[in-house]
């Protein structure tokens, strides 16, 4: 394998702080110091980088994705506010544009909309996207991919006025939602491989260089899994590294060995097993009512008994892997800490820390579920980014929950203050996979005490990534000498200062300490850092080098 030596920049590495150059060497990283001490090795490097004052950080990992739901979102129409979709009325032009130049035959996807942030402060109609579509077929997930609203053409197809959660208005929540979103995403298997493919080369454009796909018979299937962990298995593919994951109850560990044998290579039987729903669609399970929406008694729904969620945990730790869940609510997670007390007391607690299970998002936990987390060696796999989009006193959180309530949504500095592994992720594409952004929102949580460093924050979006799924101990998410070359290449051109050669250098100066690698400046009205580069053990994802 090729030799690469970066010079002239930034390293980020604990190892050294002030280090200016980096050798890469089959895949490894061979050397760290100083510019003025590279001209040996530039001598004998296959390629030589010139990083003209950029920096050289970890590579990201994202430690929730969906793939599939990735792919097709970014092949479908973005109803977001991001893509400026900022009215219901523009949502409908969009999706007018896109069924136009769709066949009559296709189901038009479209993804993001968000009804409290249009004006008109609802979501669109079945009769409105009859019209907008012309009578053809249109799934239109809600931004958190719980709830939709369909077409009447599919509404038909799928017979969604039978089915459990299914409105009149369109809005299919529960198993309506989930018959439409099958027939919807229904691919042939060609397509398939390409849309895993271009949501995996979207990641690596945004410097991540590893992701953990949260598979479920609810958003991809078996089969689809083992294609990407195949796809992916070596650096040679240009696709980052996958980490896989399978959302499936287990009730015996024969069952979980089953799953195991069936998709070689799954870390763990964990993920998108749902205890609960998502808060924007009033699914996820809660104590007290939701205080918005039709029904004012609603609690949301527990898919997840603290039984079921015992059983499970013990049979996949006994198959030797690691088990977790979804859980949104505050509801669900006290079920989850009766299903976690439930399995200590049946095999102990060593057992259960030994599988260093995993929970998904978290919004909600207080004193008691913190004390259980960490009794019990539970990793936390949490998205920043849902703050920023729906936390404060006049986000949707507040919203459905009540202000005082949505206040204590996810507690970064708790969670990282008593030592609860955390790893950041973004749930693509309920986010997008954008990991600066998610270490901002992370360094600017609404509440100020729950604001945690940009470089906790960094670590989380980084090393955590690797830990959580119990690999840093490859030395990956950190730069320093024989650990595998995951790393990224990152431009600031917002700040410029004069170098010590007389050349013009960023300055990379956030949460920065003497003898602490540095990281570049974040903020609301600072232009993000620009990906120049992507590498996974020595090899360009993307490369804007060449």
């Amino acid at each position: 394998m090729a030799s690469t030596l970066y010079r002239g920049g930034v390293i980020h590495s604990p190892a050294d702080p002030f280090a200016e150059a980096l050798l890469v060497d089959d895949g490894v990283i061979a050397w760290i110091g100083a510019d003025d001490t590279a001209d040996g090795l530039a001598a004998r490097a296959d390629r030589v980088i010139d990083l003209d004052g950029a920096l050289v950080a970890p590579g990201f990992v994202d430690a929730h994705v969906h793939l599939f739901e990735v792919g097709l979102a970014l092949a479908g129409v973005d109803l977001s506010a991001s893509a400026g979709v900022t009215s219901l009325a523009a949502a409908l032009d969009a999706v007018a544009k896109a069924a136009a130049g769709a066949h009559e035959d296709d189901v038009v996807l479209a993804f993001g909309w968000d009804e409290r942030s249009w004006p008109e402060g609802r979501p669109p109609t079945r009769e409105e996207l009859d019209a907008a579509a012309g009578g053809r077929a249109v799934y239109a997930a809600r931004v958190d991919v719980h709830s939709a609203v369909v077409s009447t053409t599919l509404a038909r197809r799928c017979a969604l006025e039978t089915r459990p959660g299914w409105d009149e208005s369109g809005w299919v929540a529960g198993e309506a939602h989930h018959v439409a979103r099958d027939v919807a995403r229904a691919v042939s298997p060609a397509r398939r491989t390409d849309l895993y493919r271009t949501a995996l080369q979207a990641a690596a454009e945004q410097g991540v260089v590893s992701v953990h796909e949260m598979s479920a018979p609810h958003i991809d299937t078996r089969a689809g899994l083992r294609e990407i962990l195949a796809l992916t298995a070596d650096a040679s593919s240009g696709l980052p590294h996958v980490v896989g994951y399978r959302g499936e109850l287990c009730a015996t560990a024969d069952d979980a060995r089953a799953l195991l044998a069936d998709v070689p290579g799954l870390a763990g039987i964990a993920g998108d097993l749902n205890v609960d729903g998502s808060i924007g669609s009033r699914t996820a399970a809660m104590r007290l009512p939701y205080q918005d929406g039709p029904d004012r008694g609603d609690r949301g729904n527990l898919y997840l008994t603290a039984e079921q969620i015992a059983v499970h945990l013990s049979a996949v730790a006994a198959a030797g892997t690691q088990g977790g869940f979804h859980v949104i609510g505050d509801r669900a997670m006290d079920e989850l800490v009766l299903g976690l007390g439930l399995a200590a007391e049946a095999h102990g607690q060593g057992a259960v820390r030994a599988a260093r299970h995993r929970v998904e998002h978290a919004l909600f936990v207080d004193a008691t579920a913190l004390a259980t987390l960490l009794l019990y060696g539970v990793s936390l796999s949490i998205q920043p980014a849902f703050d920023a989009a729906w936390g404060g006193p006049d986000g949707m959180y507040a919203a459905r929950v009540g202000a005082m309530r949505a206040q204590g949504l996810s507690p970064f500095a708790d969670l990282a203050g008593a030592g609860v592994p955390l790893a950041f992720g973004s749930d693509a594409p309920v986010t997008r996979i954008d990991p600066w952004a998610g270490v901002l929102a992370a360094m600017s949580h609404v509440d100020p005490d729950q604001q945690i460093s940009a470089r906790a924050a960094f670590r989380a979006h980084t090393r955590g990534g690797w830990r959580i799924a119990g690999l840093d101990h490859t030395g990956a998410g950190q730069l320093r000498v024989g650990a595998p070359a995951h790393l990224a290449v990152w431009r600031g051109e917002h700040l410029v200062v004069q170098g010590a050669l007389g050349r013009t250098t960023s300055s990379w100066s956030t949460d920065a300490r003497a003898g602490q690698p540095l990281l570049p400046e974040l903020g609301p009205d600072v232009p993000r850092p620009r990906c120049l580069q992507t590498v996974r053990a020595g090899v360009p994802l993307f490369d804007t080098f060449v």
